[in-house]
């Protein structure tokens, strides 16, 4: 045996077991490398989809460094009783010394085996919705949507979640099931226009606008309905009709994908301004003021 491993046993009294843990765990280390780089390496070159990248690198890095922490314990606590007797102290000293972070760990794993959302997904949690861009076992990560923006377009800025939120706030997912949303888009014209022409003439820009993705709504919705209890009596745009204080207000209510809400709202209003410019008897409204002359009238 080497002069410096005697003097280390001497000066620490370590037992001869030491050094074959030691280079057992080293062995474990390395190999579990080796093989994470490969599984990475056969996992992502069958596709350049950088999503499915980044679910290969994220899986096999919560397995790598598992795999690691109970082999060690294993090579270094000796038997699974130790091993056991081991787990349960620790675990109950973390339990009330890092509760949220437990909490965060608890929400982490109901996230990856629910799947209430996957990294891509459009989600609402709480007050804060976004773009799932990174999930992690203590937190996941927005980018921002809406806020001070518009028509749920991005703010730019990004959002760091705690897991455990996913237990006490309520969620909602924009994107997961049925992939479409509903807006709407009022259109305000005075009372002296000609309502019906400009309500018909709403109706057919929007049964236009819907002609291209109707069957993909469809589809969609009959999947959904086998795994949620979706009553939906249809599917199909439609104007309604209110009166508002300066005018008669036309409401297009109509499907669209999330993240196509402000682009379709901007082409229908297009069409609307177009199509009212050809007639002298529809106008839009705005707030306006009357007076009465009870001597004049």
């Amino acid at each position: 045996m080497p002069e410096w491993m005697l003097w280390l046993e001497n000066q620490y009294e370590l037992r001869p077991q030491f050094y074959n843990d030691l280079l057992l765990s080293l062995v474990v280390l390395v190999g579990l490398w080796l093989l994470r780089r490969w599984i990475l390496h056969v996992g992502t070159r069958q596709t350049e989809d950088t999503r499915v990248h980044y679910q290969w690198r994220k899986t096999s890095t919560y397995i790598y460094y598992i795999t690691i922490a109970v082999l060690l314990g294993i090579i270094w606590l000796g038997d699974l009783t130790n091993l056991a007797t081991y787990f349960g102290l620790l675990s109950a000293g973390l339990a009330i010394a890092l509760a949220d972070p437990i909490s965060n760990i608890a929400g982490w794993i109901f996230i990856f085996w629910r799947r209430p959302f996957e990294v891509g997904d459009r989600i609402q949690i709480g007050e804060n919705a976004g773009d799932v861009i990174d999930s992690r076992i203590f937190q996941f990560t927005l980018l921002e949507i809406g806020n001070w923006v518009d028509a749920d377009q991005s703010t730019g800025r990004m959002i760091h979640i705690p897991n455990r939120k996913v237990f006490s706030e309520s969620l909602a997912n924009y994107t997961k099931g049925f992939q479409f949303i509903w807006n709407e888009i009022p259109v305000l014209i005075t009372f002296e226009s000609d309502w019906r022409k400009a309500k018909s003439m709403l109706s057919e820009i929007i049964e236009k606008h819907e002609e291209g993705f109707r069957h993909d709504v469809e589809r969609q919705l009959l999947q959904t309905a086998k795994e949620y209890l979706i009553y939906t009596p249809t599917t199909t745009p439609i104007v309604y009709t209110d009166v508002k204080d300066s005018g008669v207000q036309l409401t297009i209510r109509y499907l669209c994908r999330p993240r196509e809400r402000r682009r379709t709202s901007e082409l229908l209003w297009e069409e609307v301004l177009a199509a009212f410019e050809q007639y002298d008897d529809i106008e839009l409204a705005y707030p306006t003021t009357r007076f009465f002359n009870a001597r004049l009238e």
